[in-house]
């Protein structure tokens, strides 16, 4: 795998209100926040450029509301910041895709000439599924790190329910299959920036 020199890692929403699972439910993929840290590492080591996305949320019932202590970065993730050699860029959203954000992150991709893109975060099959989705569609070389993102069982229409780990195949699966993006694991990323 190819991973270029300027390749920016796009960290969606990993965010303290996530931990509140008596609001979202049961969670998939405990392993992801070390994933998370490991991807941070190596792009700050390397010198390469990383995104923090950060939702705003507009409900005010939201774990993730602005104000509130679940609005802010999980320890590790605020640790991080400011520490690498490489760009630094903070989005904050109301909506799901990191492109829909402030300041505007396509502006800011294209002026610092960046074409490849390495996301993860938090949900899957949420905000880090539509921002490789648009990422995908806005032209870029999109790589997914599965096991750097996870999420919530979920209900949807007719009483369908399903659990977190087959939300996040079915993501996987639409980014990949679809060419959306390449869906990988944390590990062959880490082995091609190192």
């Amino acid at each position: 795998m190819d991973i270029a020199e300027n390749a920016a890692l796009v960290v969606v929403d990993v965010q303290q209100g996530f931990e509140e699972l008596e609001f979202w439910g049961a969670r998939n993929n405990p392993g992801a926040d070390d994933n998370i840290a490991a991807l941070l590492d190596a792009w700050q080591s390397t010198g390469r450029p990383v995104v923090f996305v950060r939702h705003d949320s507009v409900n005010p019932r939201s774990p993730l509301r602005a104000g509130y202590e679940g609005n802010d970065f999980k320890e590790y993730v605020a640790q991080r910041r400011g520490k690498g050699a490489g760009a630094e860029l903070l989005i904050t959203k109301t909506v799901n895709s990191a492109f829909l954000g402030t300041p505007s992150l396509d502006a800011w991709l294209k002026a610092e000439g960046i074409t490849q893109l390495v996301v993860a975060g938090i949900q899957t099959n949420m905000c880090v599924e539509t921002t490789a989705r648009m990422g995908g569609n806005l032209g870029y070389e999109v790589v997914v790190a599965y096991d750097a993102t996870y999420t919530f069982d979920l209900e949807g229409p007719f009483g369908w329910r399903r659990e977190a780990e087959e939300l996040a195949q079915a993501a996987a699966v639409s980014l990949h299959g679809g060419g959306f993006a390449r869906v990988v694991t944390t590990e062959e990323i880490v082995g091609s920036v190192e």
